[in-house]
């Protein structure tokens, strides 16, 4: 029996030969196990890849919302890749729905608060939490 957690760990790549080698020598309930074990931790990989996208997004529509005077295409352009990134993901791994993305807001958005805090040099007070909408679907135009 491998260690699979720690493989899994330390680089998909090797886990996956492993797999294959567990496979080649017939030790198939090890190989399974090492696939649960690469699936489950490439999924973890996913969502941390949605949060920190989604913390991007929300950072830069708070910073929209608190700075109208400094509004560039930058932000709209930083907006739309995490969009994007966010669906490009959801597509490529199903398991990331919508559901998944509302588990991870809460942290999201109090991450994202504090780095518009930073970029922006003073503490924000309380601002009301974003909706989907204004995250997901709202245009943001100059």
């Amino acid at each position: 029996m491998k260690n699979w957690p720690e493989l899994v760990f330390n680089s998909h790549y090797l886990t996956a030969i492993e797999v294959k080698k567990s496979l080649e020598a017939g030790e198939v309930m090890d190989a399974e196990e090492g696939i649960e074990q690469l699936i489950e931790a490439m999924v973890r990989a996913d969502r941390r890849a949605v949060k920190s996208q989604l913390v991007r997004l929300m950072k830069h529509i708070l910073k929209w919302k608190i700075q109208p005077s400094r509004r560039s295409t930058s932000w709209i352009r930083s907006i739309h890749n995490a969009r994007i990134e966010i669906r490009d993901t959801q597509e490529e791994t199903p398991s990331i729905t919508n559901d998944v993305i509302a588990t991870l807001w809460d942290r999201a958005f109090e991450m994202a608060l504090g780095e518009a805090e930073d970029e922006i040099g003073q503490p924000l007070g309380s601002v009301p939490p974003l909706t989907w909408d204004e995250v997901f679907e709202d245009e943001y135009l100059l």
